[in-house]
């Protein structure tokens, strides 16, 4: 795997581009000199933590033959307080909150993200060694046809 970061401006934003071509644009904060013209680093991994448990879930989800009419996560993480910069701040504790609409059985659902979290997803092994996971979940029935 291999990715190729070009820097766009004389600050912090760059254009980070995969192996697939697509491209990410990546910047500081505004408090460091940053123009609010990308992610910041630490959004990005929490955006792979959504995105990698996302992936394996719809995977279960599909052998199981459950249908995901809409599906939402939201990552919310707590960092470590800044002490004096530069100083590393590593996430503490990440909640995930996933929101499901569609006829879903709640207990794969469940089931499906405990595999994600424990056994399959990359970037939450990653993120294990700094913080705590944790995660809620809601679903939505689909909505009956109108007649």
């Amino acid at each position: 795997m291999q990715v190729e970061l070009n820097r766009v401006d004389q600050d912090y934003h760059f254009q980070a581009t995969g192996s697939a071509g697509v491209t990410v644009n990546i910047d500081g904060s505004p408090e460091i000199g940053g123009h609010n013209a990308g992610a910041r680093p630490m959004e990005l991994l929490l955006m792979g933590l959504g995105g990698c448990s996302a992936i394996d879930i719809i995977q279960i989800l599909k052998k199981q033959r459950q249908q995901i009419d809409s599906f939402n996560i939201k990552v919310n993480a707590e960092r470590a307080p800044v002490e004096e910069l530069p100083s590393v701040t590593v996430f503490k504790a990440i909640n995930i909150h996933f929101a499901f609409t569609g006829p879903l059985s709640e207990d794969k659902v469940k089931k499906a993200i405990d595999l994600s979290l424990e056994k399959y997803c990359s970037v939450a092994h990653i993120l294990y060694k700094t913080a705590t996971i944790d995660y809620t979940f809601e679903v939505v029935p689909a909505e009956a046809p109108v007649a």
